[in-house]
């Protein structure tokens, strides 16, 4: 693969970058070396996306700061991605005491099966969550035209003492598992 030409061509190739990171860092870093809170060294991870792609650091540095969802954290030069792991790591995230309301934006298929079984992290390692309806719909129409929204009752659960809420960054929320008795379908 060649320089961008354009605009566009820099966007899908930032794209292609971003999703092949996300793989290395959530799900499967191969000869990379995961320390326990997920961070890997930036420029062994640059060394393993320029084997696929022709990249400089400024292209991950523009992905991992200028992208509209915060990913990736970089930190003493390393990196790592914030949510979505499917792999065993400790993000050493803060509980979240104060939010009362969160959403999940899914399938319409899904939110029946949440609303009978609850909210599980399925192939993840955490459920994600959102802060408002927008965003929740946002996630959904990734995977449908036509989104479904379920409210959580974060202040009720926490009340209840069972589930603990952490935040990720300012647009995904995470927690383990969420029961149907705290959900409410919305849309």
């Amino acid at each position: 693969m060649g320089v961008p030409k354009n605009a566009r061509d820099l966007g899908d190739l930032k794209i292609k970058v971003s999703r092949y990171m996300s793989y290395l860092l959530r799900h499967n870093p191969r000869d990379l070396k995961m320390d326990s809170e997920s961070y890997v060294d930036l420029e062994d991870l640059l060394r393993k996306v320029r084997e696929r792609f022709q990249v400089d650091k400024q292209l991950i540095f523009d992905i991992v700061e200028k992208s509209e969802r915060r990913r990736f954290e970089v930190k003493n030069g390393k990196i790592r991605a914030l949510y979505g792991h499917s792999i065993p790591v400790d993000l050493k995230l803060k509980e979240e005491k104060t939010i009362e309301i969160l959403y999940h934006g899914t399938t319409p298929e899904a939110a029946e099966k949440i609303m009978r079984t609850g909210l599980k992290p399925m192939k993840r390692r955490w459920v994600h969550l959102s802060p408002t309806i927008d965003i929740a719909i946002e996630v959904a129409l990734r995977r449908t035209r036509k989104p479904a929204v379920i409210e959580v009752d974060v202040k009720r659960a926490r009340k209840d003492g069972k589930i603990k809420f952490y935040k990720a960054t300012e647009q995904v929320y995470l927690c383990n598992e969420i029961p149907p008795k705290y959900l409410r379908r919305i849309i």
